[in-house]
């Protein structure tokens, strides 16, 4: 049996990892687009390192598009088999992949105008609506806790990881030749122990092998209670003293709707300053709309609210957008407001636009509460040596303060990653952990944690690193 990594190792983007059992079966550990670096991630996503007509299974451990989104493509290439996730991971899924092919139907757009100028050769986009619509047929779905047969000799359950709306550790029961039964874990991406709407990750089930997501391995997290009054000051500092915008550049789904709950929380306790608050994104709305469809899954904190509030995801001066002539009517508006716009990155999306508009505006703030690629715009924006800014080949002056807001995280820190890893497992009984999704130096300070915390056999896979089990 074998496991190779053909994604998101030494680095957070792009999640694949194959499994070859002993009897050929090949399942495919998420299907994740590299995102952060504009066009030039096309390559890395054009060589996936497999043949998608050999892929029995793929399971997808949550809908984020960097775990999820070359389901589409790896179906234009063929691929028939089944495609396993939680009921919500699908239906997140099918919007997702329309999102993603409308965005890159107008970066190939872009991308082509520039190389018909130098005379060079164009590309066609990995996907369009089409395959993302037909590879939904694919799509089975399968509830938290369930054991699932995938074949006579691999088993599989869904264990709730607390990462985002259907997230899931992933654990296989796979069977030798030999007739020995094996258990690989894999994580995905691990939640907060507190979040301000989704539940705490669950336990999993104990395993000989585990393959674990590293993307805070060196970080701590300020707790969600100060995120929620940081939030609240920057919102003072910019729309009521400078009178300004505050630009929130956030991942459609999962982190606005948990920015927007924190601001309904505010607004129903009388915190929140009168002003307009818009969430300027398509694809934040339909996933609003699916977030409402599973508020059972969400917290306590939630369920409590719903008791006196019918939408914790709406205010009296909270706005969804959709047109984009309201969009770019905001750029042009004077008025204090809070624009919430993807994507997180600032790589693609409507929130580009906004920052190219006001990041050359002392009243403005840009406030960060995600992780952003090294070589993203996001990550580029956080320099404090730096003075300008190229967005869309233009040099743009940065007069906008930048600031950060790491308790909005969707993923656990090293502290919150351990003490779940060490609730669920026998730490002892792991014989071999990988480590993926993370940076050099994040891999390598969580490895010292993990090996702190009892685990042995710790590795840090390359990209295309295959091993035995």
């Amino acid at each position: 049996m074998t496991l190779q990594f053909l994604g998101a190792a030494e680095e957070v983007t792009g999640s694949k990892h194959l499994l070859t059992t002993d009897s050929g079966k090949r399942i495919l550990l998420d299907c994740g687009m590299y995102q952060g670096k504009g066009m030039e991630t096309d390559a890395a996503n054009r060589d996936l390192g497999f043949d998608p007509t050999t892929i029995d299974y793929v399971i997808l451990t949550h809908a984020h598009i960097d775990h999820s989104g070359l389901v589409p493509y790896i179906w234009r290439l063929g691929f028939r088999g089944d495609v396993l996730c939680t009921p919500a991971t699908r239906d997140l899924c099918a919007i997702m992949f329309q999102d993603t092919a409308f965005i890159q139907a107008q970066d190939v757009r872009w991308y082509n105008k520039k190389m018909d100028r130098l005379h060079k050769p164009k590309i066609t986009p990995l996907y369009d609506s089409n395959h993302a619509e037909r590879c939904m047929r694919l799509f089975m779905t399968v509830g938290y806790d369930r054991r699932y047969r995938l074949f006579d000799d691999v088993f599989l359950t869904f264990t709730n990881s607390g990462h985002m709306l259907g997230s899931a550790v992933v654990t296989l029961e796979v069977r030798r030749k030999s007739g020995e039964w094996v258990k690989i874990a894999y994580t995905g991406d691990i939640g907060r122990e507190k979040s301000h709407i989704l539940c705490s990750p669950k336990p999993f089930p104990q395993c000989d092998y585990l393959i674990c997501e590293s993307t805070y391995g060196n970080r701590l997290h300020d707790d969600v209670l100060v995120s929620e009054e940081q939030l609240l000051g920057v919102v003072d500092d910019t729309c009521v003293y400078k009178k300004g915008k505050l630009l929130i550049p956030s991942f459609s789904v999962g982190r606005t709707q948990e920015i927007v709950y924190v601001l309904n929380r505010l607004y129903n306790d009388g915190r929140l300053p009168h002003i307009n608050v818009y969430v300027d994104s398509p694809l934040s709305v339909n996933a609003t709309h699916i977030f409402r469809m599973y508020m059972d899954e969400l917290n306590e904190d939630v369920q409590d609210s719903l008791r006196f509030d019918n939408d914790p995801f709406g205010f009296n001066t909270l706005h969804y957008i959709t047109d984009i002539r309201e969009s770019k009517a905001l750029n042009h508006s004077d008025e204090p407001c809070i624009i919430i716009s993807a994507s997180g990155m600032m790589e693609a999306g409507r929130i580009k636009h906004h920052v190219a508009n006001h990041i050359d505006d002392p009243s403005t703030t840009i406030l960060i509460v995600g992780y952003c690629t090294p070589t993203s715009l996001g990550a580029r924006i956080q320099d404090p040596t730096r003075k300008w800014i190229s967005i869309f080949g233009y040099d743009h002056r940065i007069k906008a303060q930048i600031t950060k807001i790491e308790g909005f995280s969707g993923h656990g820190d090293w502290r919150e990653m351990i003490d779940y890893l060490t609730k669920s497992l026998e730490v002892a009984q792991v014989k071999h952990t990988f480590i993926v999704h993370g940076e050099p130096d994040a891999q390598s300070k969580y490895k010292d944690h993990l090996y702190e915390s009892g685990f042995r056999g710790i590795t840090i896979p390359h990209k295309g690193e295959e091993v035995e089990l």
